[in-house]
C-alpha cells in the first residue's frame, strides 16, 4: 500500500485574489501531487468575488479566515493595540509578541493552520512568516517563508512608524534562520535579504504559466485619431505611489492620440485625483478605469495594449527592488512595456531588449518624445511584441520558474508519490 503524499499549507493573511504568487505555488504543488492546504483571509468585500473565481479552478482545499467581523476578530484588534504598546515600552520583546503587534491575526492564523497536518507551512506575506513558525512549531516540522518584498522598507510610513519597524526587525531576525526554504520574488530583494539577515533565500520570479496567454499576439491596429494608443496598467489597487501621476504628466506631452487604461480597486478620491491632472495636462476624458479582474485573466486582460508600464518608484527602497508581476504579464502577453529606471528594472532591461524601453519617467518631455516615436513605427512596435512573445516563452514562463520550486519542495519533504 502506497503511502499518502506529503501534506504543504500555505498561509497568508490576506485575499487569495491579492496574492496570486500563493495561488501559483499551490497550484504547481498539487499538480506535482502533494496534498495541499491554503488558509487565507478575507478582509475586503469586494475582493471576494475574485477569490471566488480562483477558488473556483483551484486542486487544492481552503480554509478561509473573516477578519473583518466577529467577537474574536474584534478582540484580536484591541489584543494588537496592546501588542504595540508593550512593544514599545517592555524590555524583553517576544517573537509573538512581535507577531501580534504587526498584524492582528497573524496568531490566529498560526493557530487555523496548525490544525492542518502538514509536513510543511510555508508563508506568504510578513504576517504568514509567524504563522508558519508557529504552525510548525505545533507540529514539530518545518516551515518557508515567500518574500514578495523587502518588509523593511515596504512602504515610505514606515520610517514614521517605529513599533512597527521593530516588529518587523524582531520576526525576520529571529525567524529566517530557522526557515527551511526562503524564497523572494527578485535578485535584488534576495541580495538585500542577504545584506540584512544574513539569510540566502532562492529567487522565484512573478512569472506567469502559459496556459494563461492567448493563442497568438494580439495585432490591435494601426494608431489613429479614431483608435487611439491604449497604454495598460493594472494593480489590485489603484492609488500613490506607482508612477500613475508621471504617466499622466507624458501622457499630456504626446503628440500621439492615446488613453491611460487602469485596472484595479480604486478610491473615489484617488480617481477624481488622477481625472484631475489629466485635464490639467489638457487630455480630460483620456483615462479608462477598468474592473478589477482574477490573477488568471490579467494576461489575457493585457494583451491588445499597445504599451505596459511599470513605472516603479525608486522610493521607498522594496519599490527600487522589486521586479512585479506587470513585467512579466506584458511579456506573456506579447505586449512591449515601458519600464521606469529603478535598479532592479535597470539590470532586467538589458534581457528584455527589444520588447521594453527604458524611461526616466520624470523626464516628461524626453519620454513623451521617445513613445511618439516608438508608436509611430509599425515595424518596431511588431518586433517588440514579437520579442516579448518569444521571451516569455523561453525564459520567463512559470513551466520554467516552478522548477526550482519543486526541487526545493522534494528536498524538504520528499517526492510526492
Amino acid at each position: 500500500m502506497s503511502r499518502p503524499a506529503p501534506a504543504i499549507c500555505l498561509i497568508t493573511p490576506g485575499h487569495l485574489a491579492s496574492t496570486p504568487r500563493l495561488v501559483k505555488n499551490a497550484d504547481a504543488l498539487a499538480a506535482a501531487g502533494y496534498r495541499v492546504h491554503v488558509v487565507a483571509g478575507r478582509n475586503f468585500v469586494p475582493a471576494e468575488r475574485l477569490d471566488t473565481e480562483v477558488l473556483a479552478a483551484a486542486k487544492w482545499s481552503h480554509t478561509l479566515i473573516n477578519h473583518r467581523r466577529g467577537a474574536g476578530a474584534a478582540a484580536r484588534k484591541i489584543c494588537r493595540r496592546l501588542a504595540r504598546w508593550l512593544l514599545a515600552t517592555v524590555p524583553a520583546k517576544s517573537v509573538r509578541l512581535a507577531a501580534r503587534a504587526h498584524h492582528a491575526e497573524a496568531l490566529h492564523l498560526a493557530r487555523v493552520a496548525a490544525r492542518q497536518p502538514a509536513q510543511l507551512y510555508f508563508g506568504h506575506c510578513l504576517a504568514g512568516l509567524p504563522a508558519a513558525a508557529f504552525a510548525a512549531g505545533a507540529r514539530g516540522v518545518a516551515y518557508g517563508f515567500d518574500a514578495e518584498d523587502f518588509h523593511d522598507a515596504e512602504t515610505i510610513g514606515l520610517a514614521e512608524d517605529r513599533v512597527e519597524a521593530a516588529a518587523r526587525h524582531r520576526l525576520q531576525s529571529r525567524l529566517l534562520p530557522g526557515s527551511a526554504l526562503f524564497t523572494t520574488a527578485s535578485p535584488l530583494i534576495s541580495r538585500q535579504y542577504e545584506i540584512s539577515y544574513g539569510a540566502k533565500p532562492q529567487t522565484l520570479l512573478n512569472v506567469f504559466p502559459l496556459a494563461q496567454a492567448p493563442a497568438a499576439p494580439v495585432d490591435p491596429g494601426p494608431v489613429s485619431e479614431t483608435r487611439p494608443a491604449r497604454l495598460y496598467w493594472f494593480s489590485q489597487t489603484i492609488g500613490p505611489g506607482r508612477g500613475l501621476e508621471a504617466a499622466i504628466a507624458v501622457l499630456g506631452r504626446m503628440r500621439t492620440p492615446t488613453e491611460l487604461h487602469l485596472r484595479g480597486f480604486v478610491a473615489g478620491d484617488y480617481r477624481a485625483r488622477l481625472e484631475s491632472l489629466a485635464a490639467t495636462a489638457g487630455r480630460a476624458g483620456a483615462l479608462r478605469f477598468l474592473a478589477p479582474a482574477p490573477p488568471a485573466e490579467m494576461v489575457h486582460l493585457a494583451a491588445d495594449a499597445d504599451l505596459g508600464l511599470s513605472l516603479e518608484e525608486t522610493r521607498p527602497l522594496n519599490r527600487d527592488l522589486c521586479l512585479t508581476n506587470k513585467v512579466f504579464a506584458y511579456l506573456m502577453a506579447g505586449v512591449p512595456q515601458l519600464l521606469s529606471n529603478t535598479t532592479a528594472q535597470r539590470n532586467l532591461a538589458p534581457e528584455l531588449g527589444a520588447a521594453a524601453q527604458l524611461v526616466d519617467p520624470g523626464a516628461v518631455d524626453a519620454t513623451a518624445r521617445q513613445l511618439d516615436v516608438f508608436l509611430a513605427d509599425s515595424a518596431r512596435v511588431a518586433v517588440a511584441r514579437r520579442a516579448a512573445w518569444d521571451l516569455a516563452r523561453r525564459r520567463y514562463c512559470w513551466e520554467i520558474e516552478q522548477r526550482d520550486l519543486l526541487d526545493a519542495i522534494r528536498r524538504l519533504v520528499g517526492p510526492p508519490t
